[in-house]
């Protein structure tokens, strides 16, 4: 029997099939590392190493994680995690949870032949400040880049966080 690298006791399993509804997004399954860049009206501009990482296991979900740290240290600044559902009609549901305690609840659509993804928050929850999040992730000659805008009570909806990544 063929073991996973790493000592584990777990037979070695090819990745299930990608489900129907998730074979549109097939594209974004596996790992991306990058650089991106973030700021707002009431922060100072900072720059971040990033990972994100698209999964599946065979259900019609993707899993979503992603993790970010400063360039200068490879301190961890930030994490989130969640749940991408595509629909057969070209809406996707998101739900993302982040290390900072928001949570978001988006609904969005998807363009599989110019592969795109565009989500809008319908509920930002345990937020005291921000109140909208828009988020759209784009792949282009095999780079994932992906623009992030948000508005609080403060400001209207304005960039937050922009990333390139390649994939690993």
């Amino acid at each position: 029997m063929e073991r996973i690298a790493g000592g584990s006791d777990s037979p070695a399993r090819s990745p299930p099939p990608v489900h129907p509804l998730v074979a549109p997004l097939e594209y974004l399954l596996g790992k991306w590392r990058g650089e991106g860049e973030g700021g707002y009206p009431t922060i100072n501009s900072f720059s971040y190493g990033e990972e994100l990482v698209f999964s599946h296991s065979g259900k019609p979900v993707i899993s979503y994680s992603q993790k970010t740290w400063k360039l200068a240290s490879g301190e961890p600044m930030h994490a989130e995690s969640g749940y991408w559902r595509p629909r057969p009609d070209g809406s996707i549901d998101v739900v993302i949870a982040q290390s900072t305690g928001l949570v978001e609840v988006q609904k969005g659509s998807y363009d599989a032949e110019n592969k795109i993804v565009t989500l809008k928050s319908e509920l930002v929850g345990n937020a005291s400040k921000v109140k909208d999040i828009t988020r759209v992730f784009t792949v282009t000659n095999g780079e994932l880049s992906y623009v992030v805008q948000m508005a609080t009570q403060l400001t209207s909806l304005q960039p937050h966080l922009k990333a390139l990544l390649k994939k690993l």
